[in-house]
């Protein structure tokens, strides 16, 4: 199995990017897809996820309003559509995933079995 993410850049505060995760693996089948991020110096923190039957979403407060994660189901692929970017944003964000069932979105990296490799966000003010 593998993630594959992308979309990452330099923008100015206020302005959006959007993130994608890519899966691939012949027998791949998400339960959900998530978006982790690390800034420099801090532990890594729950963004966003999304369960990939029922297509409900958690957020993280801090993003919460701002970001919108989706999903396609044909290509594989989870979104992170991120709006109204501030510097705290900055980070790299990491897609995971979790393969077997579980009633609540994970929050904790601990809930996922894969993961990608980041991709860099630098909101400047």
């Amino acid at each position: 199995v593998q993630l594959q993410a992308s979309g990452g850049g330099l923008v100015q505060a206020g302005e959006s990017l959007r993130l994608s995760c890519a899966a691939s693996g012949r027998t791949f089948s998400p339960n959900i897809m998530g978006w982790f991020r690390q800034a420099p110096g801090k532990e890594r923190e729950f963004v966003a996820a999304i369960n990939w039957s029922g297509g409900s979403t958690r957020y993280a407060d801090s993003v919460k309003g701002r970001f919108t994660i989706s999903r396609d189901n044909a290509k594989m692929t989870a979104y992170l559509q991120m709006n109204s970017l501030k510097a705290g944003d900055t980070a790299v964000y990491y897609c995971a995933a979790r393969s077997t069932r579980i009633t609540v979105i994970a929050t904790a990296p601990s809930g996922y079995n894969y993961w990608g490799q980041g991709t860099q966000v630098t909101v400047s003010s």
